[in-house]
């Protein structure tokens, strides 16, 4: 009986193969030099990597508060019921970038020095450049561009469409505003013997009014009503009648 067999097998299968041995790779030289700058860099800093990871938060905070995304705290009840007093709203201010421009319907925040105060303020877009805005019709309806516009769906319960009767032509590159709680809002009919005639050019508007973040119970995305979705563009036939 060949008793050397048992001890060799066992001995053959107590010693891993080459291709069961594993071996951990070291960290290459770009991993390495990454480690060590972080390192180096915490060491400089007060509070090491806690402190560090504090300042990289802050630094890309900053950056999307500055190029992407701004919050906005309504300082008025002149665009209620929507957007109340305290309520705060992400203006994105992509929106208008890359060849995109404000659409009649849109809420926006826009810098109103020169114009309406040294302040931003927040409105709804009534008439862009070109557009003919008169109020008001027989049934005491807004008119833009000659079709009239039904703002129930927006405007403050108990409000007119405006007691200030206006007849204007909005120039191009501008913007025609109001708020909605048109008996609490100075917008563009309190400035229409103003330089600039009440209008907004549209270089100094911030970016749209897309969500309510706070309070959370009213948070919400904000749309761009239909009302203005059959208005024709300013110069089409009938647009003046």
């Amino acid at each position: 009986m060949d008793t050397e067999a048992q001890p060799t097998e066992r001995d053959r299968s107590s010693r891993p193969s080459g291709s069961e041995t594993t071996t951990s790779e070291p960290a290459g030289p770009e991993d390495r030099s990454r480690f060590a700058l972080v390192a180096r860099v915490s060491s400089w800093v007060p509070g090491g990597r806690i402190t560090l990871t504090l300042l990289v938060c802050l630094v890309f905070l900053l950056l999307l508060s500055t190029f992407v995304l701004r919050p906005f705290q309504i300082p008025s009840g002149s665009m209620e019921p929507g957007l109340r007093i305290g309520d705060r709203v992400l203006v994105n201010k992509l929106a208008y970038r890359f060849g995109a421009v404000p659409q009649r319907g849109d809420i926006v925040v826009f810098d109103g020095t020169g114009y309406f105060g040294h302040a931003d303020y927040i409105k709804r877009v009534v008439g862009v450049g070109g557009d003919r805005v008169v109020c008001c019709d027989r049934e005491g309806r807004i008119q833009v561009n000659g079709r009239p516009v039904d703002e129930s769906g927006f405007l403050h319960p108990g409000d007119s469409p405006s007691a200030v009767p206006f007849d204007v032509v909005v120039p191009g590159g501008t913007l025609f505003v109001l708020g909605d709680h048109r008996s609490d809002s100075s917008d563009s009919r309190d400035h229409l013997g103003s330089p600039g005639g009440g209008m907004i050019p549209v270089d100094d508007v911030i970016g749209r009014a897309d969500w309510i973040v706070w309070p959370f119970g009213h948070a919400t995305r904000l749309h761009r009503p239909d009302a203005y979705a059959r208005v024709p563009d300013a110069g089409r036939a009938g647009a003046h009648g």
